[in-house]
């Protein structure tokens, strides 16, 4: 849901999307691409790995990937596989969404290798995912934004796309030219929650599973995006970020014209799932970001940097959707950050630059969770 992707000294690059409603392109979409042939990598089995000292909620951690880029991993309905997205050269190339086992094995490539891709998600008892891309807007990797401006987001033009979980029979979910990212499904499979600048702001929109009947679910000036349901899918939890000033106002809304956003202060926001009772869960300062509900709905795990002055250490916490006990989960000096727990709330799998072989590469990383 962006900050999507991790890089050496904040968070993920999230490219944002956001939809409007041209619902005849919609439910007269066609498949877009074969993709038949889906891409093996070869991977190397999970490695054991110590947890850090401090980490107690984590026993048997494995370290799924190694080498490059990978983050976001979302867990199948079975809790059998993962999706995620990959760049494979930390120097070249931009990210792909690839589907693995929890174990690490059958890596495989389901996304077409064109553009950059963010946000896959398993919907449909996994017959079907979810992603969003840039490439029928440029083939290419997108230009990086021009770091003059500070630390800033580029909200690309991607769309969402639906395909069958072996990346075949491509259809795509909406076309408005503006960024539409970070989806996710409700527990139901019936809807999903999206970000989108469709309507000139970044919000979060809800959708059918087909792309008909889109709402907006949030107006308030600024940023809202990563948004997951709750297991009982009553509710939501997103990162916000939203203006204080006339002078904050004008800032975001000169960046939003270059399709740019400054990721650096967000809060987790939790609310109904259309959107109504907005409440504000931290107050932490800093950029805190990537939150996932419990099993049991009662407590949010998220990726924050608020501890360091300097804002490059991120770690994972859980809160009590009411705000109140903070507690720290990883103590990696580096990067912690997209977790995601497992169906059955057995299992939490993350990014972390821990181990890594190469300074910057981010690896996937699953442990079995110890309340």
């Amino acid at each position: 849901m962006p900050l999507r992707r991790p890089y050496s000294g904040g968070p993920k690059n999230p490219e944002i999307p956001i939809r409007t409603a041209s619902l005849a392109l919609v439910i007269a979409a066609a498949p877009l691409l074969a993709c038949r042939s889906t891409v093996a990598v070869v991977a190397t089995p999970a490695m054991p790995v110590a947890a850090l000292p401090g980490e107690t909620h984590l026993r048997n951690v494995q370290q799924l990937t190694h080498g490059g880029n990978n983050a976001e991993a979302y867990f199948s309905r079975s809790g059998r596989q993962l999706i995620f997205q990959r760049q494979e050269d930390l120097t070249a190339g931009c990210d792909q969404e690839y589907v693995m086992n929890i174990d690490g094995s059958g890596v495989h490539r389901v996304s077409n290798g064109l553009g950059r891709t963010t946000c896959g998600y398993f919907y449909d008892n996994d017959k079907r995912i979810l992603y969003s891309s840039t490439f029928e807007h440029d083939a290419a990797c997108p230009v990086r934004p021009d770091m003059s401006k500070g630390y800033v987001w580029p909200l690309g033009h991607f769309e969402i796309y639906a395909a069958r979980s072996d990346g075949t029979e491509l259809t795509k979910l909406t076309d408005d030219k503006a960024y539409n990212a970070e989806a996710t499904v409700s527990p139901d499979g019936k809807r999903i929650i999206f970000t989108s600048t469709r309507d000139g702001d970044i919000d979060l929109y809800s959708m059918n599973i087909d792309g008909s009947d889109v709402r907006r679910i949030t107006s308030r000036v600024g940023y809202d995006g990563g948004a997951f349901y709750s297991p009982n899918g009553k509710q939501i939890v997103w990162r916000a970020s939203y203006p204080a000033t006339a002078a904050d106002t004008a800032d975001y809304r000169g960046l939003l014209a270059q399709r740019l956003v400054r990721p650096a202060a967000l809060e987790i926001w939790v609310a109904n799932a259309d959107g109504s009772e907005p409440r504000q869960v931290t107050k932490l300062g800093g950029a805190n970001f990537a939150p996932f509900f419990t099993h049991d709905g009662k407590r949010i795990i998220f990726t924050s940097n608020h501890l360091d002055p300097k804002g490059r250490n991120f770690d994972l916490f859980l809160v009590n959707v009411d705000g109140t006990g903070l507690e720290q989960v990883t103590f990696d000096p580096d990067f912690d950050g997209f977790p995601m727990f497992s169906p059955d709330g057995k299992k939490l799998v993350w990014a972390s630059n821990r181990n890594a072989k190469t300074r910057g590469e981010t690896n996937l990383f699953i442990a079995d969770w110890a309340k």
